[in-house]
């Protein structure tokens, strides 16, 4: 049953083509494909849920984001595995991507939440989340 899994997600973003150069690897190393693309926009799917990014007009560009006021704080994805998060680390920090939380980096959400955050080039918090190790 599918009712109330997310169907999709749709981002506005500032710059189409560095979001979607950030978005693109980092989709891809989740498991998502590239499913649409057309002038303003780009998608990634993975199973039924796919994430939409959209060029945002200019006339709406004045306002940056701000993950601190009314809306989306961030988005958490799940991981493979510790030694997932821990690789993509490594492949965040070669692309000049800084962690957030370094000095509790993998625990800062806890001592049980093996996790790495970070922020897509609008500044959008991104978390990825290992399974619980039983």
């Amino acid at each position: 049953m599918k009712q109330g899994l997310l169907h999709h997600i749709e981002l506005y973003v500032s710059n189409l083509k560095t979001s979607t150069t950030f978005w693109g690897w980092l989709l891809e190393e989740l498991g998502y494909s590239k499913y649409q693309q057309w002038e303003q926009g780009q998608s990634w799917k993975l199973q039924d849920t796919y994430i939409v990014f959209v060029q945002t007009e200019s006339k709406f560009l004045d306002i940056p984001y701000h993950r601190c006021r009314v809306g989306l704080n961030h988005l958490a994805f799940h991981g493979k595995s510790r030694q997932h998060i821990d690789e993509l680390t490594v492949k965040l920090i070669e692309r000049d991507v800084p962690i957030l939380y370094g000095n509790k980096h993998p625990f800062a959400g806890g001592y049980d939440h093996y996790a790495v955050y970070f922020e897509d080039p609008d500044r959008i918090k991104v978390e990825v989340v290992a399974p619980n190790e039983s």
